[in-house]
C-alpha cells in the first residue's frame, strides 16, 4: 500500500506541476502582451513631457531676441526689443530714405569718375543702433573717418572695411582685374594707402553734402582718420544713432562703406526729416511754383503815395477846431514814400504829367531774392504764351 500511495502522490504532484507551468506561461504571455501594448506609449509620453519643459536653442534665442551673427544690429524681438525700446526707429524720419537714395545715385557717378571703372553702389539698409554696440561690431582692420557738420554742430563717423580699401588701392594703382583682393593682416596701413582712401572718403562726403542740400545746407569736413575704434568715439556708447550701409561693387571686387550719424547730430533738421513728401522733389514742385509765380505776377496791388506822416498825441487831435492849421514839415523837393500796405516799396518825387499828379521813381524797387528766379521764369512763360 505504501508503494501505491507513493506512486499516486507522485502522479498528483506531476499533474499539479504541469497545471502550474501552463498557468505561469499564460500569465507571462499576458504580461508580455500588456508590456508590448504599453511600451510604444511610454516614450511618447516622456518626449511630450520633455518638450513641455525644455526649449531649443533657437527658441531661447528668439525669446531673448539675440542674434550672435549681427551683434544687435538686426531687427530686435523678445526681451531685447523691450530693452532697446528707447531707440528711435529711423522710419519716423521718412526723408532719410530719399536723401540716401539720392546719395546712391550721386555716388555711383562720382566713384565711376574717381576710379575710371564700372562701379555699382547700392543701399543695403538704414538701421537704428546704439553707438557702443556699433563700435564693438566693427570688423578690423578698417579705416574710420570722423567728420564734422558745423551747421548742425555735430559729428559723424564713416567706416571703410578692408575689402573696399584694398579694392580701391588696386583700382587706383592699376591692379589687374580678375585677381582676388589680398587681405594683409598684422600691419598698419601705409601712408599711400591711407591717402588714397582719404581721397575716396572726401568724394563720398562731397556727395553727401549735395544729397542733403535740398533739405539743409551743410558742409561735411573731414576731421581725422583712425584705425582703432576706441579713438573714434564721437558720442556716448548708450546714445542712439542712424547707421547707413552702402555696398560698392567694382565687377569682381568691392566692399562696404558705413555712415553713422548720431541723433544729436541730425536734431537741428529733425523737423524737416519728419515731413513726408511725394516723390523725390524734396517738397518742391516746379509746376506749382510756376502757377503761383504767374498769379502773383498778374495780381493787382494798391500803392499809396505818402507825402508826409507825423504822429500826434490823441489829446492834440481831439483839441483840433475848425480853422486850425497843421504845419507839414516837408519841402517841395523832398521824396515821398510809395507803400503797399505797411511795406515801403520805394521813394519818388511828386510832379505833374499833363492834368494828372504823378510820382517819378527815384530808387529801384526791392525785389525778393528767393523768388526772383521763379518770377523771371513765370514772366518768360507769360511772354511766350502771349
Amino acid at each position: 500500500m505504501a508503494g501505491g500511495d507513493d506512486d499516486f502522490d507522485a502522479d498528483l504532484a506531476a499533474e499539479w506541476g504541469a497545471a502550474m507551468a501552463e498557468q505561469v506561461g499564460e500569465d507571462e504571455e499576458s504580461a508580455a502582451g500588456w508590456a508590448a501594448k504599453l511600451a510604444p506609449a511610454q516614450p511618447d509620453v516622456v518626449e511630450r513631457k520633455a518638450a513641455d519643459r525644455i526649449l531649443s536653442q533657437d527658441e531661447v534665442d528668439g525669446l531673448l531676441g539675440f542674434n550672435p551673427d549681427e551683434l544687435g544690429l538686426s531687427e530686435q524681438s523678445g526681451i531685447r526689443a523691450i530693452i532697446n525700446s528707447a531707440l528711435v526707429s529711423y522710419e519716423r524720419l521718412p526723408m532719410l530714405e530719399i536723401v540716401f537714395d539720392r546719395l546712391v545715385r550721386l555716388l555711383t557717378t562720382s566713384l565711376r569718375n574717381f576710379t575710371s571703372d564700372n562701379v555699382e553702389v547700392s543701399l543695403d539698409g538704414i538701421k537704428s543702433v546704439r553707438f557702443g554696440d556699433y563700435l564693438n561690431s566693427i570688423p578690423l582692420p578698417a579705416i574710420l573717418s570722423v567728420f564734422k557738420a558745423p551747421q548742425w554742430d555735430g559729428l559723424g563717423l564713416m567706416t571703410v572695411d578692408s575689402a573696399l580699401i584694398y579694392s580701391i588701392i588696386d583700382v587706383l594703382l592699376g591692379g589687374r582685374r580678375g585677381v582676388a583682393t589680398m587681405k594683409v593682416e598684422g600691419r598698419p596701413y601705409t601712408t599711400i594707402e591711407t591717402s588714397l582712401v582719404q581721397r575716396m572718403i572726401e568724394v563720398v562726403l562731397a556727395d553727401a553734402e549735395q544729397a542733403f542740400r535740398p533739405i539743409s545746407a551743410v558742409d561735411f569736413t573731414l576731421d581725422r582718420l583712425e584705425t582703432n575704434p576706441k579713438f573714434a568715439a564721437i558720442t556716448r556708447p548708450a546714445n542712439a544713432a542712424i547707421l547707413v550701409k552702402l555696398r560698392i561693387d567694382m565687377e569682381d571686387r568691392g566692399g562696404v562703406i558705413q555712415m553713422l550719424l548720431p541723433y544729436a547730430t541730425i536734431e537741428p533738421i529733425r523737423d524737416v526729416l519728419l515731413q513726408q513728401f511725394m516723390g523725390e522733389k524734396f517738397g518742391r514742385d516746379a509746376t506749382w511754383e510756376g502757377h503761383l509765380a504767374t498769379e502773383i505776377w498778374s495780381a493787382k496791388a494798391e500803392i499809396h503815395a505818402v507825402l508826409y506822416e507825423k504822429k500826434l498825441p490823441l489829446r492834440t487831435i481831439l483839441d483840433l477846431d475848425v480853422g486850425d492849421t497843421l504845419m507839414l514839415e516837408v519841402k517841395p523837393d523832398d521824396l515821398v514814400q510809395l507803400r503797399c500796405g505797411d511795406q515801403v516799396l520805394t521813394e519818388g518825387r511828386m510832379g505833374r504829367a499833363g492834368e494828372h499828379v504823378a510820382v517819378q521813381i527815384a530808387h529801384p524797387l526791392r525785389r525778393s531774392r528767393t523768388t526772383l528766379a521763379a518770377f523771371e521764369a513765370a514772366g518768360d512763360m507769360r511772354k511766350e504764351a502771349s
